[in-house]
């Protein structure tokens, strides 16, 4: 069976932008991608009191994660973000789209943002952490 993936956006809910209301995967396998924040191999914070630069070192790691695994960042079917800050999160929400774009292009996937008390690796200078299920084929 070859991998489908199909995104639902039904009439009677709020427009989505952005994000899908839900998705379903058949065939393929499922790769769950733990946490991933803004640091880079050596265990370096990416963009210290950046939003937008950490944002982007998170969407790397997410690629680097489903590369590895054979997948693309379309593959992607959820995506839940965690940020410290959600009103800091939304006034940068232009150039946080735009560096989506640029990893994800105009696929939109189930997607959630929580604004967190705290993170693991906030007393580093973390300000968001992004997990996420891809459906590889």
């Amino acid at each position: 069976m070859t991998k489908r993936i199909e995104f639902y956006n039904p009439p009677t809910l709020t427009r989505a932008v952005g994000y899908a209301h839900g998705a379903e995967t058949r065939g393929g396998r499922l790769l769950f991608v733990a946490g991933q924040v803004a640091k880079d191999k050596e265990g370096r914070v990416v963009g210290s009191g950046d939003l937008v630069a950490q944002f982007r070192q998170v969407c790397e790691n997410l690629r680097a994660i489903v590369a590895a695994a054979g997948g693309e960042l379309t593959d992607v079917v959820k995506l839940t973000i965690y940020v410290l800050d959600t009103d800091l999160y939304k006034r940068h929400g232009k150039a946080i789209g735009g560096v989506y774009r640029e990893y994800f292009g105009r696929h939109f996937p189930a997607m959630t943002l929580v604004g967190a008390r705290d993170l693991y690796d906030a007393a580093d200078g973390c300000m968001l952490e992004i997990d996420g299920v891809a459906c590889l084929p």
